[in-house]
């Protein structure tokens, strides 16, 4: 760990959490150099849906490797380019009645999110955004700018306000409180100071922000309130796409058609960098260039892009995996929630994409340590770190899944008796519940 100690910037975060030297990954697991075995539901932060070095995957890349297929080419149009567009076209936008244009832009999500931006202002002609209170959408200042995390908003160094509103995404509120109404009034008044937005953008399911789930009527809704004032709706499915929440796209199922649609982490396959922004053909108003990036278009990530998707999502079948194993995380979930949570306790999220909300950081925090002590690598998320996420590969056999969360109901177990040993624990309960939740 020295090397690391004297040299690695102290930005890093994750290797603080899971203070490991990592040397090898396979499927749903994880070896350190002393060879102990992790059973892995962080998986790369949402960007391993389909594990660690999938052999299908693997065999594609070193066999275009071995061919001397062309590793970087600019936008350059190359025949791996062309696989996975084609693949992408037939297997993932045909049958869902999609029609949309795809620009590769730089390889992270952040540069995806800054592209659909510019995009959206550029075609309407308006400066302002609409984001909801608790987005992540990325750590470079246009991103940033439609984020809600204090934290990472306040490493910019610099204002983030200007022409970006945020606005209550659904249950901000509490419940009954329908806030695109809030949002379709202040769009309809002149006087709201709130200017028209070029676009509205929105994660289906928040998931730095606290695995929040927006419900699908609450969706739809906001796709009409978007219609009726002329505004683009931008979904982020960075986190929650590529069959995270039991289908590819996380707003399939409430029947909504975004205008852009950004897109990275797992839609490279392997786990190699890619992004991509999906827009109506409309909407493609750039001129040349006007988007650019050294590292636009990854053709290593082509292959393994197109070996997921052949490999996959050819059929329903993958998906009906996803969501029974979703149905299986859910219902482990809960009886959790309702045997250690003491009523503080609550469930978010959608399919393979859940949190348990502990409501203090501090509380959850114990209970990730304690997964790692046993074999678990699992995360928070939320404001507070409050939330224990679930991110496990979407590929993870049902004897992991079962162990895993085993794992974390033991810790939670352990750590919620130690708290109730403390009477400042529930007190911090009893004070903070109704705002925390």
């Amino acid at each position: 760990m020295k090397i690391f100690e004297e040299l690695e910037s102290e930005v890093q975060s994750y290797a603080r959490s899971f203070p490991r030297v990592f040397h090898r990954a396979q499927g749903a697991h994880l070896f350190d150099e002393d060879g102990n075995k992790y059973i892995d539901f962080l998986a790369g932060a949402g960007t391993l849906n389909y594990g660690h070095n999938n052999p299908v995957f693997k065999e594609k890349l070193i066999e275009y490797i071995m061919e001397d297929g062309v590793t970087h080419g600019l936008d350059l149009h190359t025949k791996a380019k062309a696989a996975f567009l084609e693949s992408f076209n037939e297997y993932i936008l045909k049958p869902r009645d999609l029609e949309y244009m795809v620009q590769f832009t730089g390889p992270t999500g952040t540069n995806a999110v800054e592209a659909a931006l510019k995009l959206a202002r550029n075609v309407t002609g308006r400066e302002n955004i609409v984001s909801f209170t608790n987005g992540f959408h990325g750590c470079s200042l246009g991103s940033l700018s439609v984020t809600g995390n204090s934290h990472h908003r306040g490493a910019a160094g610099t204002s983030l306000g200007a022409g970006v509103s945020t606005v209550p995404f659904d249950g901000y509120l509490g419940d009954g409180i329908e806030t695109t109404e809030y949002l379709d009034k202040v769009l309809s008044d002149s006087s709201s100071g709130v200017d028209l937005p070029a676009a509205v953008i929105v994660e289906t399911v928040q998931g730095e922000g606290g695995i929040n789930a927006a419900s699908f009527e609450w969706l739809q809704n906001l796709e009409a309130v978007c219609k009726k004032h002329e505004v683009l709706l931008i979904v982020d499915d960075i986190q929650a796409g590529c069959g995270r929440t039991g289908t590819f796209f996380s707003f399939e199922p409430a029947g909504i058609k975004p205008d852009i649609v950004t897109m990275s982490k797992s839609i490279g396959g392997y786990g190699l960098p890619f992004a991509i922004v999906l827009m109506t053909p409309e909407l493609d108003q750039w001129k040349p260039g006007e988007h650019n990036g050294t590292f636009r278009g990854n053709n290593l990530a082509f292959v393994t892009a197109k070996a997921a998707i052949d490999t996959f999502w050819k059929d329903n079948t993958f998906e009906k995996e996803i969501q029974r194993k979703g149905d299986y995380i859910l219902k482990r979930t809960q009886a959790i929630v309702d045997k250690y949570g003491e009523g503080n306790f609550t469930l978010h999220g959608r399919g393979m994409m859940r949190g348990i909300n502990c409501v203090s950081g501090e509380l959850a925090g114990k209970i990730t340590h304690k997964c790692f002590q046993n074999g678990l690598m699992i995360e928070t998320s939320g404001a507070d770190d409050h939330v224990v996420k679930f991110l496990c590969p979407l590929i993870i056999s049902d004897e992991d899944l079962k162990q895993g969360i085993d794992i974390l109901e033991s810790a939670i177990k352990e750590v919620c008796a130690k708290e109730d040993d403390m009477p400042e624990a529930k007190s911090y309960f009893d004070e903070n519940y109704d705002i925390a939740v």
